[in-house]
């Protein structure tokens, strides 16, 4: 019971972020496809009934001069071209809703993984992302497109079919409803039900397939260098062949589905066959009703056929809103923080502990940061440095305590760069700036300069990860973000790692000569980079042991025990 009040909150999230999305055009777009249903079914019935009065008229001259051809004719074409309209500009509405409420569920994921530790914990399995964002994402089409949108015109066809057989008697009528709803929802149940394993399946060896797949390519030295590519290979040729049978289950399964609605076709035309004929028989229908009763039964089950394959989708796109509902409800109540506290940063008793660790990462700590000041924590690597600051940044949450921190920008140890233009990565900062503020933001980082000699300036397309740009470009283009968002309170982690002297010199006092009015938060165990501050503290093994300000002996004792450099590896 708790299971299936769970599967049906799921839904609920999705059906909310559709009806959000384009509630109107999706309607729209089913009220459409239904339209174009019932003008194919009276198309179909139409002529059918046109034929047969045209060929009993034609027996005898008198009959021929009275029928009116014209009417009927008129009728046809005027179905026909309805048909044709309403099926073109129901293909529009329906996939432009459906890329709409696609394109906000994505924006409403990232919103979702913006939550502290969210991200963090997906990207320890990258593929499992990946697959969120695509085939995750894709699944959701399925429940509008290939369901929804073919049961509401299934349902259209089959009280149209029942309403123009009740006419000509009721239980003719009732018969074929039952019969139409029985099989054609009847038949897709069943289907989605024997297919939900099999599609929960399937996504799984995908989503392994993928990650295997990317584990191969980015590690093949290592693999050879192990002497375990072979392996590797083996697991990879492995998962693909589970992934073959979960394949090949699904479309024996579609297969027999459709034999299922071809057989209940067939049957629902037989029996209409004999009605007609014992109609006609009674006197009480003629051959063109009965040839329209027939054509009409025959059209009928079509539609329903349609949710074949919808029903077999249905389990992954369940899977999916599975996976995605808790994200999408974490977005949905996601509402940023207003803090008006007098101090940066102030942690009360704030620590940080992850599962599956002895110790924590962060043992409980107060701490206050005023407005202006400049701080550095020191210490050695894995004291905690780089957990305070994602504690402030909130990239993580506090596992006790509370944390009160200003609007601040992170520059990261690693410069996070994309494939694509210089300009879009600097857009990540400000997205609405205009070309004349990013090249601001360049001259001010000491990167402007070498940028006016690319042949392409902004517009120079960088490889992953930055490909282009040697380490101090890469570092100088992320010092330009840091200037283009306008924060108060800075966080940088090791900023100057792995630049030469020259280059180091130049970004600390590009740094410092634009944080007047900013609160820096330094994590370093380098004294050039520990020099901006005015207050050091001392961290190891997730706790703070000592603080030092400037102007005492210890303070300058402690900045003189840290390297002046980075620690180079010679052969």
């Amino acid at each position: 019971m708790k299971d299936a009040d769970t599967r049906k909150d799921e839904l609920a999230v999705v059906a909310r972020l559709y009806l959000a999305g384009g509630g109107r055009r999706l309607l729209l777009g089913a009220l459409l496809a239904t339209l174009t249903v019932l003008a194919g079914m009276a198309l179909l019935g139409t002529s059918g009934w046109f034929i047969t009065a045209t060929g009993l008229a034609g027996l005898s001259a008198a009959a021929a001069l009275a029928f009116n051809v014209f009417v009927p004719s008129a009728a046809i074409r005027l179905l026909a071209l309805g048909r044709t309209f309403s099926r073109y500009f129901e293909r529009v509405t329906t996939h432009d809703a459906s890329l709409a409420v696609l394109a906000s569920l994505r924006e409403r994921l990232f919103r979702g993984w913006a939550e502290p530790m969210a991200a963090r914990l997906l990207l320890r399995r990258p593929a499992r992302l990946l697959f969120r964002l695509t085939n995750d994402v894709d699944a959701l089409e399925t429940v509008y497109l290939r369901l929804l949108v073919p049961a509401i015109a299934a349902l259209g066809a089959a009280l149209l079919a029942s309403a123009v057989l009740g006419a000509l008697d009721w239980r003719l009528g009732l018969a074929m409803l039952l019969w139409l709803l029985a099989c054609g929802w009847g038949i897709a149940l069943l289907a989605a039900r024997r297919a939900t394993p099999l599609a929960l399946r399937r996504a799984q060896a995908l989503e392994r397939l993928r990650e295997q797949t990317a584990d191969l390519v980015a590690g093949q030295t290592d693999l050879v260098m192990a002497g375990r590519l072979g392996a590797q290979c083996a697991r990879l040729a492995a998962t693909d062949a589970r992934l073959a049978q979960a394949d090949d289950a699904l479309h024996r399964l579609e297969t027999r589905a459709g034999w299922a609605y071809a057989a209940a076709g067939h049957l629902g035309v037989a029996a209409v066959l004999l009605g007609a004929g014992w109609l006609a028989q009674q006197g009480r229908i003629d051959a063109p009703l009965a040839a329209l009763a027939l054509l009409l039964s025959l059209a009928a089950l079509e539609p329903f056929a349609a949710l074949r394959r919808g029903a077999i989708e249905a389990g992954r796109s369940r899977l999916a809103a599975r996976r995605l509902a808790p994200r999408l409800r974490a977005a949905a109540r996601t509402t940023p923080p207003v803090y008006a506290g007098d101090a940066a940063l102030h942690l009360h008793g704030a620590g940080v502990a992850y599962s599956g660790r002895a110790q924590p990462a962060l043992h409980p700590v107060s701490l206050r940061i005023g407005r202006g000041e400049r701080v550095a924590l020191i210490g050695l690597s894995g004291a905690g440095k780089s957990t305070l600051l994602a504690l402030a940044a909130g990239e993580i949450a506090a596992s006790s305590g509370r944390v009160d921190a200003m609007p601040c920008t992170w520059l990261t140890q690693k410069t996070e760069l994309f494939q694509d233009s210089l300009r879009d990565n600097l857009r990540l900062a400000a997205p609405q700036a205009d070309d004349g503020r990013l090249w601001e933001a360049l001259d001010a980082a000491g990167l402007g300069r070498e940028v006016r000699r690319f042949a392409h300036g902004l517009g120079t397309p960088l490889g992953e990860g930055g490909l282009g740009l040697s380490g101090g470009q890469a570092r100088r283009l992320a010092l330009a973000r840091l200037l283009l968002r306008d924060a108060p309170f800075w966080l940088l982690d090791e900023p100057t790692e792995g630049l030469d002297d020259v280059t180091a010199a130049d970004v600390l006092a590009r740094l410092a000569g634009h944080a007047d009015g900013r609160t820096l938060l330094v994590a370093t165990h380098l004294r050039r980079e520990a020099a901006l501050a005015d207050r050091l503290l001392v961290m190891d093994e997730g706790r703070i042991v000592a603080e030092l300000r400037r102007g005492g002996i210890d303070f300058d004792a402690a900045l003189a025990a840290l390297r002046d450099r980075p620690t180079t590896f010679q052969q």
